[in-house]
């Protein structure tokens, strides 16, 4: 009797394990579904719009300043003028983008926001799913990156990271748009 408790508690455990390891694929999948078919509902419930407007926001600054600062050179002059006038600019665009349709004709297209055009049509039309890659990786306990990448731009792929909301919930809370390093 104490041999069959000790396997059902250890049967449970390993259950236990395995849902929290594949959680955030399923959820992962429910986004690229939700995206796809253009379910409302759906991407209201697997995306943190207030923590995903902010990394936007944040990831889209950064690389504003970047291109800032890579196209003006030594004209400092310049420089502090688009370092001033690029968040307010950003920040209008992020509020644009970042709405159930906004955020689906993103994953729709597998298109990364940029500074300079950050906000797809809400009529983007997806690409084909076997024209855009996925690719899943964990970036520690609670978070997770979903890489889509397109066969046309296999060095430019949107990266959403999704964040653990609960032991098995995960909902998408940011996007990584800087450049890989050794890329």
């Amino acid at each position: 009797m104490k041999k069959i408790a000790i396997g059902l508690v250890a049967a449970i455990l390993g259950l236990a394990l395995v849902a929290c390891f594949i959680s955030p694929f399923v959820a992962a999948q429910r986004l690229i579904r939700a995206a796809r078919t253009g379910d409302v509902a759906g991407l209201e419930q697997t995306v943190d719009f207030p923590a995903f407007r902010a990394s936007l926001k944040a990831e889209l600054n950064a690389r504003a300043a970047m291109e800032i600062r890579d196209r003006t050179g030594e004209n400092r002059a310049l420089a502090a003028l688009g370092m001033m006038l690029a968040p307010s600019l950003v920040e209008g665009a992020v509020d644009g983008l970042v709405t159930p349709e906004g955020v689906a004709a993103m994953v729709r297209s597998g298109d990364k926001p940029r500074p300079e055009k950050p906000v797809p049509s809400a009529d983007t039309p997806a690409a084909p799913k076997e024209r855009i890659h996925q690719s899943w990786a964990y970036r520690g306990v609670n978070r997770f990156a979903v890489t889509l990448t397109r066969d046309d731009r296999p060095d430019d792929p949107l990266v959403l990271i999704m964040e653990r909301r609960g032991p098995l919930s995960w909902k998408l809370a940011g996007v990584d748009l800087t450049p890989d390093p050794m890329g």
